[in-house]
């Protein structure tokens, strides 16, 4: 994991033992050509300005408390600017503690107070600032208890001299120490990366300042997209809310926050130790990345493939893993392992992630291959998909080993292409750019489209319900010496259940119940021929046999596959019952089940034959006819209602309500119908 960057560290496995070598290598220092003579800079009449500490420093590897002391001999040492790191200068790739000093006399203006403050540039990684041998200043802790800071703004220090007037000399000294190369690292890290200001306190925060304004300039496109983002992702958030169904809106959710997350912990330069910071900006980087695998999973229509989804859950399970497990590797130095058993586990978790930032690339193939239609937005998404995933993957490929490879791929792809306004735009952050207005878009126009589609089938639901309350009374007739109650529980707005009932030539009554397989507006368009069916067919018979057997003469080719199930019951005022079914579950006398002879539902054979049975309603007698859904209720464990359940409860002589209640205690799963009549006592 490289410290100037967050992208994930790739390849080092292949690159091996070749970077054991050039490591081992860097750890001694090459023979140093002689010193120059040492020269003392000098800066006279130093008033309000702020001047660079530039030209040559005296530069040594290696760590000795003893070389911040002003009296130390450090004119054997060899030479450095401090414009540049050293890894640019004469030590690529080295690693570990390095000294820098400087002998300075300082002349101020007349009628200056000899106050001065230093703004140091970012020091990679570690430092601690001496004057005349007196620590003034550091920012992290150095090892064993490492504690860095590489997004931290410029910093000021004051000198401090304590004097009122006069010249005013010392050594500046700057302990330095540079934490082990990740994979993606250049050899070019290490110490200084720009040269230092010294001043008075007011002209060093001035140019502090004047620094601080050109960064925020240079983040304007940065900051404007990230908050584009934010408002993206709580959007997306409180519409997930609304319908948790709607998955596509989660994972826009994620998506869209990720870069807020990345944004608060690195990119304002907040003094967050680079602990911290790695393993949360690694981390949410490739759920970022995951997240956006599964987006393109639904907005590309492949989710239904489960083996692919199933791949897609076991690669974002590794990336996830292996970045946080990468990024906890800088914690466990230098504490727990070497840098050399460092750079192991880098390589290691590396080559787990790389091979899956192409998925977003197999992804979109899949659609194309399987010739999915899509409208412009999506493809448009997919095409620059596929641009962004492969430029992300080679930027990360050859940027793996760089140090030993000395590929410029990667700086090709991070170039500049244009910059607006002082913000620096490359190919990665434009495709990003265009991928994430071209995922807004298509997200929107999913929203829309499923509104409209909501808008549609609510109101088929309304025409169904409106079609349901004609095919299922909702209040019952009166029956001379008989008590009816009914009940109906659809698991859904729009179920298949019905019931008729019919009064029929001499005092008798015709009652149908059924059920219609499927739901929605197909289903009760399905009832609704039935119902037309039986009205026309009991001006002409009153057998319950005929009526279902004329009902299944008009259902065959109308139901399109489906089927189905119902009881033909003539009542006679004097409690004689005719009965008939056609594969509809019995009804019960009090406790007891009627047995029927075999019969297929209607709708499936056109020959089909329904025989009657005849039987007695006494005095308190209850007749309970229902529809499969009270017996197929089905506990949270699984259990079904059944017909031992059924019986005990019939035994009851409970009312349609109170039997449907029951069921839906128990865990209610289809639709459930009830109709019980009680005979009434003679004198009742």
């Amino acid at each position: 994991m490289a410290s100037q960057g967050w992208r994930f560290p790739c390849l080092q496995l292949l690159v091996l033992f070749a970077a054991a070598s050039a490591m081992a290598s860097a750890a001694v220092p090459a023979p140093s050509a002689p010193a120059a003579p040492i020269r003392t800079l000098l800066l006279d009449g130093l008033g309000k300005d702020a001047v660079p500490l530039d030209g040559p420093w005296q530069f040594h590897l290696g760590d000795n408390p003893a070389w911040a002391a002003p009296s130390f001999d450090d004119s054997q040492w060899e030479q450095l600017t401090a414009d540049k790191t050293w890894g640019a200068q004469t030590h690529p790739s080295y690693t570990g503690f390095a000294w820098y000093r400087r002998a300075i006399t300082i002349t101020p203006a007349p009628g200056v107070k000899p106050d001065f403050s230093l703004l140091i540039p970012h020091i990679d990684d570690v430092y601690e600032i001496y004057w005349n041998g007196k620590l003034v200043g550091q920012l992290g802790s150095m090892p064993p208890h490492l504690v860095e800071y590489v997004t931290a703004p410029w910093q000021i220090y004051s000198l401090n001299p304590g004097q009122q007037a006069g010249p005013v000399s010392g050594v500046l000294a700057i302990r330095v120490f540079k934490g082990p190369l990740a994979s993606n690292d250049p050899a070019d890290l290490g110490g200084f990366e720009a040269l230092p200001l010294l001043g008075s306190p007011a002209a060093i925060a001035a140019a502090k300042g004047s620094r601080d304004f050109r960064w925020l300039r240079s983040q304007q496109f940065l900051f404007g997209l990230t908050s584009l983002y934010a408002l993206v992702a709580l959007l997306s958030f409180i519409a997930w809310v609304r319908d948790r169904s709607q998955w596509l809106l989660f994972w826009m959710t994620i998506l869209a926050f990720c870069p807020a997350v990345d944004l608060l912990t690195t990119g304002m330069r907040q003094m967050y130790p680079f602990n911290f910071q790695i393993v949360v900006a690694q981390t949410f980087i490739e759920i970022r990345e995951t997240s956006q695998w599964f987006l393109l999973l639904w907005l590309l229509q492949i989710h239904e493939y489960r083996k692919l989804v199933r791949f897609a859950r076991i690669a974002a399970t590794i990336s996830i893993v292996s970045g946080a497990l990468d990024s906890l590797s800088f914690s466990f130095f230098p504490n727990l392992i070497s840098e050399f058993q460092f750079q192991i586990v880098d390589a290691f978790f590396t080559c787990c992630a790389l091979p899956f930032e192409v998925v977003p690339a197999i992804l979109v193939t899949f659609a194309i291959l399987r010739h999915k239609r899509l409208d412009s937005s999506r493809w448009l998404v997919a095409i620059i998909a596929f641009l962004n995933a492969t430029t992300y993957w080679l930027e990360n490929l050859f940027v793996q080993g760089v140090r030993i490879t000395h590929f410029t791929i990667n700086e090709r792809i991070n170039a500049p292409l244009i910059t607006i306004n002082g913000n620096a735009l490359n190919i990665l952050l434009i495709l990003r750019t265009l991928l994430f207005l071209s995922i807004v878009y298509a997200v929107i126009r999913y929203v829309v489209d499923t509104q409209r589609r909501q808008t549609s089938l609510e109101q088929e639901f309304q025409n169904a319900r409106e079609l349901q309350q004609v095919l299922v009374p909702e209040t019952l007739p009166t029956l001379a010496g008989f008590t009816l109650t009914s009940a109906y529980r659809p698991a859904q707005e729009v179920g298949g259940d019905f019931f008729q009932i019919i009064p029929v030539e001499n005092g008798s009554t015709l009652v149908v119940l059924g059920d219609v397989s499927g739901k929605g507006l197909k289903a009760a368009m399905a009832v609704s021929m039935i119902v037309g069916a039986v009205r026309t067919l009991v001006e002409n018979t009153s057998s319950p046999a005929e009526i279902l057997a004329g009902i299944n003469r008009r259902l065959i080719g109308r139901l399109q596959g489906g089927f189905a199930t119902a009881i033909a019951l003539r009542l006679d005022g004097n409690g004689a019952c005719t009965i008939a079914s056609a594969g509809h579950p019995a009804p019960y006398v009090n406790d007891q089940e009627l047995t029927f002879p075999g019969a297929l539902p209607l709708g499936v054979m056109p020959t089909a034959v329904f025989e009657e049975l005849r039987f007695n309603l006494g005095e308190r007698d209850q007749l309970a006819l229902y529809t499969d859904g009270l017996l197929e209720a089905r506990s949270q464990s699984g259990d079904l209602y059944s017909f031992g359940r059924l019986k005990t409860l019939f035994a009851t002589r409970p009312t349609a309500e109170q039997a449907a209640q029951a069921a839906v205690n128990f865990g209610q799963d289809d639709d459930i119908t009830v109709l019980t009549l009680t005979r009434m006592t003679a004198n009742a």
